[in-house]
């Protein structure tokens, strides 16, 4: 698992404040249960452990929390190894993990349209406490999950933790971070993108295999298979069951840098089929509301949080909006990304990373925050970062960098005075990264605010926000695949509130 960054600025200028209910309006969509296939089944017969692809929770608000579980005896198989009918799963959530103290229990059908996957939405729980769950089917109990509740939106919970992740390539290499972050004392996973790659490492770089190959093989069986292999693991699965994820995608969970409604490998109509099996894939095995599930090729995956005072958190979607990629004549870089060297198309600022509701969207709730600290979470590096080449300075065409506008209006939405104590996260890198963002780049150097950046070892961030002050421990081990790796602490930065820009300590 690799790709963290952390970014960061601070600012005190003025705007005034607009509400955004019509925009979340406009976004917002129901889930629709798929029409059932027949009565549920609640005995058959399986030789294999039921809930083989673990347990998770996700979306933890100062009530509710969602609760995640896919039945799959044989989750390489086609169908899982599950009958083709509805199945009943029962659930149960307790104030111990003995569930002496069953606080609420119910029933969900699995319905195989939805590769019986199971999305529950707990309602009525007590705000900033410690919860426990687990599921019942075919004779079975799955593993107890660990889940809490955000505390309550007028509280000051003093302290926020934070595991911050991405880009969690199966090929490159054990899971030793999500071991690490399992027994971690963090309030939740922030997760910001490529939770599969559809695409096969290099043989020579290759540390495991896949499963199966999805490359030009996007169906949503073979979806669904993959995320078998990546959800077997059992690190990955012991830090979804020890606690609740707020997650949002990059582009290997449908194709390597796509765009919108169009991806460099195929026609436009063949795509948005891709898409639209590779979104139902990744909300049947993400713990996500059924209230934000895709509908076809759509889905609303931009959200808010908040942690009590202390914290307003979005989450962003920098892939299903974007506008089409300038110069598509690039050359590709020896990892696949295009690099752009001359491409005046770039800068026309009709672009956008977000497309213009989300952007709106953003600026207004940014305006309308009331928390001590703004975290923006979303999947790529915002900072600028270019390098130089015997042809001239380059930089990635699937980034912020080949959206200059649209990053200008972002750092005019967070330099507003009434939006300080603004904190910038991303993944997609493949490195650690700390970075001043600035609302004028300094050309001085190539990337003179880049502070920290680090390539060589694999990790996540890890983040302590107080009233007073985030501070970004960089955790990292050169040795992702030993079972014995050890994690330290690669560097350390401090942004104090009401002060621009990250110190290292």
């Amino acid at each position: 698992m690799q790709r963290r960054d952390f970014f960061r600025h601070t600012a005190s200028l003025a705007a005034h404040s607009v509400a955004a209910a019509a925009a979340m309006l406009a976004w917002q969509r129901l889930f629709a249960s798929p029409p059932s296939a027949g009565p549920a089944l609640r005995t058959w017969s399986v030789s294999s452990e039921v809930f083989s692809l673990g347990v998770a929770s996700g979306e933890p608000l100062p009530t509710s929390v969602v609760l995640w579980t896919r039945l799959a005896p044989q989750p390489i198989e086609s169908g899982g190894g599950m009958p083709p009918q509805p199945v009943a799963v029962q659930w149960e959530i307790a104030h111990d993990r003995r569930f002496t103290q069953v606080l609420r229990r119910g029933e969900v059908i699995a319905e195989p349209a939805r590769a019986h996957s199971v999305h529950v939405e707990v309602d009525g729980l007590q705000s900033g406490r410690q919860y426990f769950y687990r599921f019942i089917a075919a004779g079975q109990t799955s593993a107890v999950g660990r889940t809490r509740t955000a505390p309550d939106p007028k509280s000051d919970p003093g302290r926020l933790r934070v595991a911050l992740a991405s880009c969690q390539h199966y090929e490159m290499g054990a899971y030793t971070a999500h071991r690490e972050i399992a027994t971690s004392d963090v309030d939740f996973v922030l997760f910001v993108g490529d939770y599969i790659y559809e695409t096969t490492a290099d043989p020579l770089l290759r540390l495991r295999r896949h499963d199966i190959a999805l490359e030009n093989h996007f169906t949503l069986d073979n979806y669904r298979r993959h995320y078998g292999t990546y959800k077997q693991d059992p690190d990955l699965q012991a830090c979804h069951a020890a606690h609740p994820w707020l997650i949002t995608w990059d582009d290997h969970e449908v194709v390597n840098d796509y765009d919108g409604d169009r991806a460099y490998i195929q026609p436009r109509e063949a795509f948005l089929k891709v898409r639209a099996e590779a979104y139902q894939a990744y909300f049947e095995h993400t713990p996500i509301s059924p209230r934000r599930a895709p509908v076809g090729p759509d889905a609303m995956m931009h959200t808010r949080y908040s942690w009590g005072r202390l914290a307003d958190l979005w989450l962003l979607d920098t892939r299903q909006f974007r506008s089409p990629p300038p110069c598509t004549e690039a050359p590709h870089s020896l990892y696949g990304g295009r690099l752009l060297w001359r491409c005046e198309p770039a800068s026309d600022e009709s672009r956008s990373m977000l497309g213009g509701l989300q952007e709106r969207w953003l600026a207004d709730t940014l305006a309308a925050s009331r928390g001590a600290w703004r975290l923006i979470a979303q999947s790529t590096q915002i900072a600028p970062a270019t390098f130089d080449t015997p042809l001239g300075r380059m930089q990635y065409a699937d980034g912020w960098d080949a959206f200059p506008a649209a990053r200008d209006r972002l750092m005019a939405a967070i330099a507003q005075p009434r939006v300080p104590d603004v904190v910038c996260l991303g993944g997609d890198v493949h490195r650690h990264v700390a970075a001043n963002l600035r609302l004028t780049n300094h050309i001085k150097a190539a990337n003179p605010d880049l502070l920290h950046v680090r390539s060589d070892e694999r990790g996540y961030a890890l983040l302590d926000v107080t009233s007073e002050a985030l501070r970004c421990d960089f955790r990292a081990t050169p040795h992702p695949v030993r079972a014995d790796s050890r994690f330290r602490t690669q560097a350390s930065y401090v942004v104090e509130r009401g002060t621009a820009g990250p110190r290292r300590v």
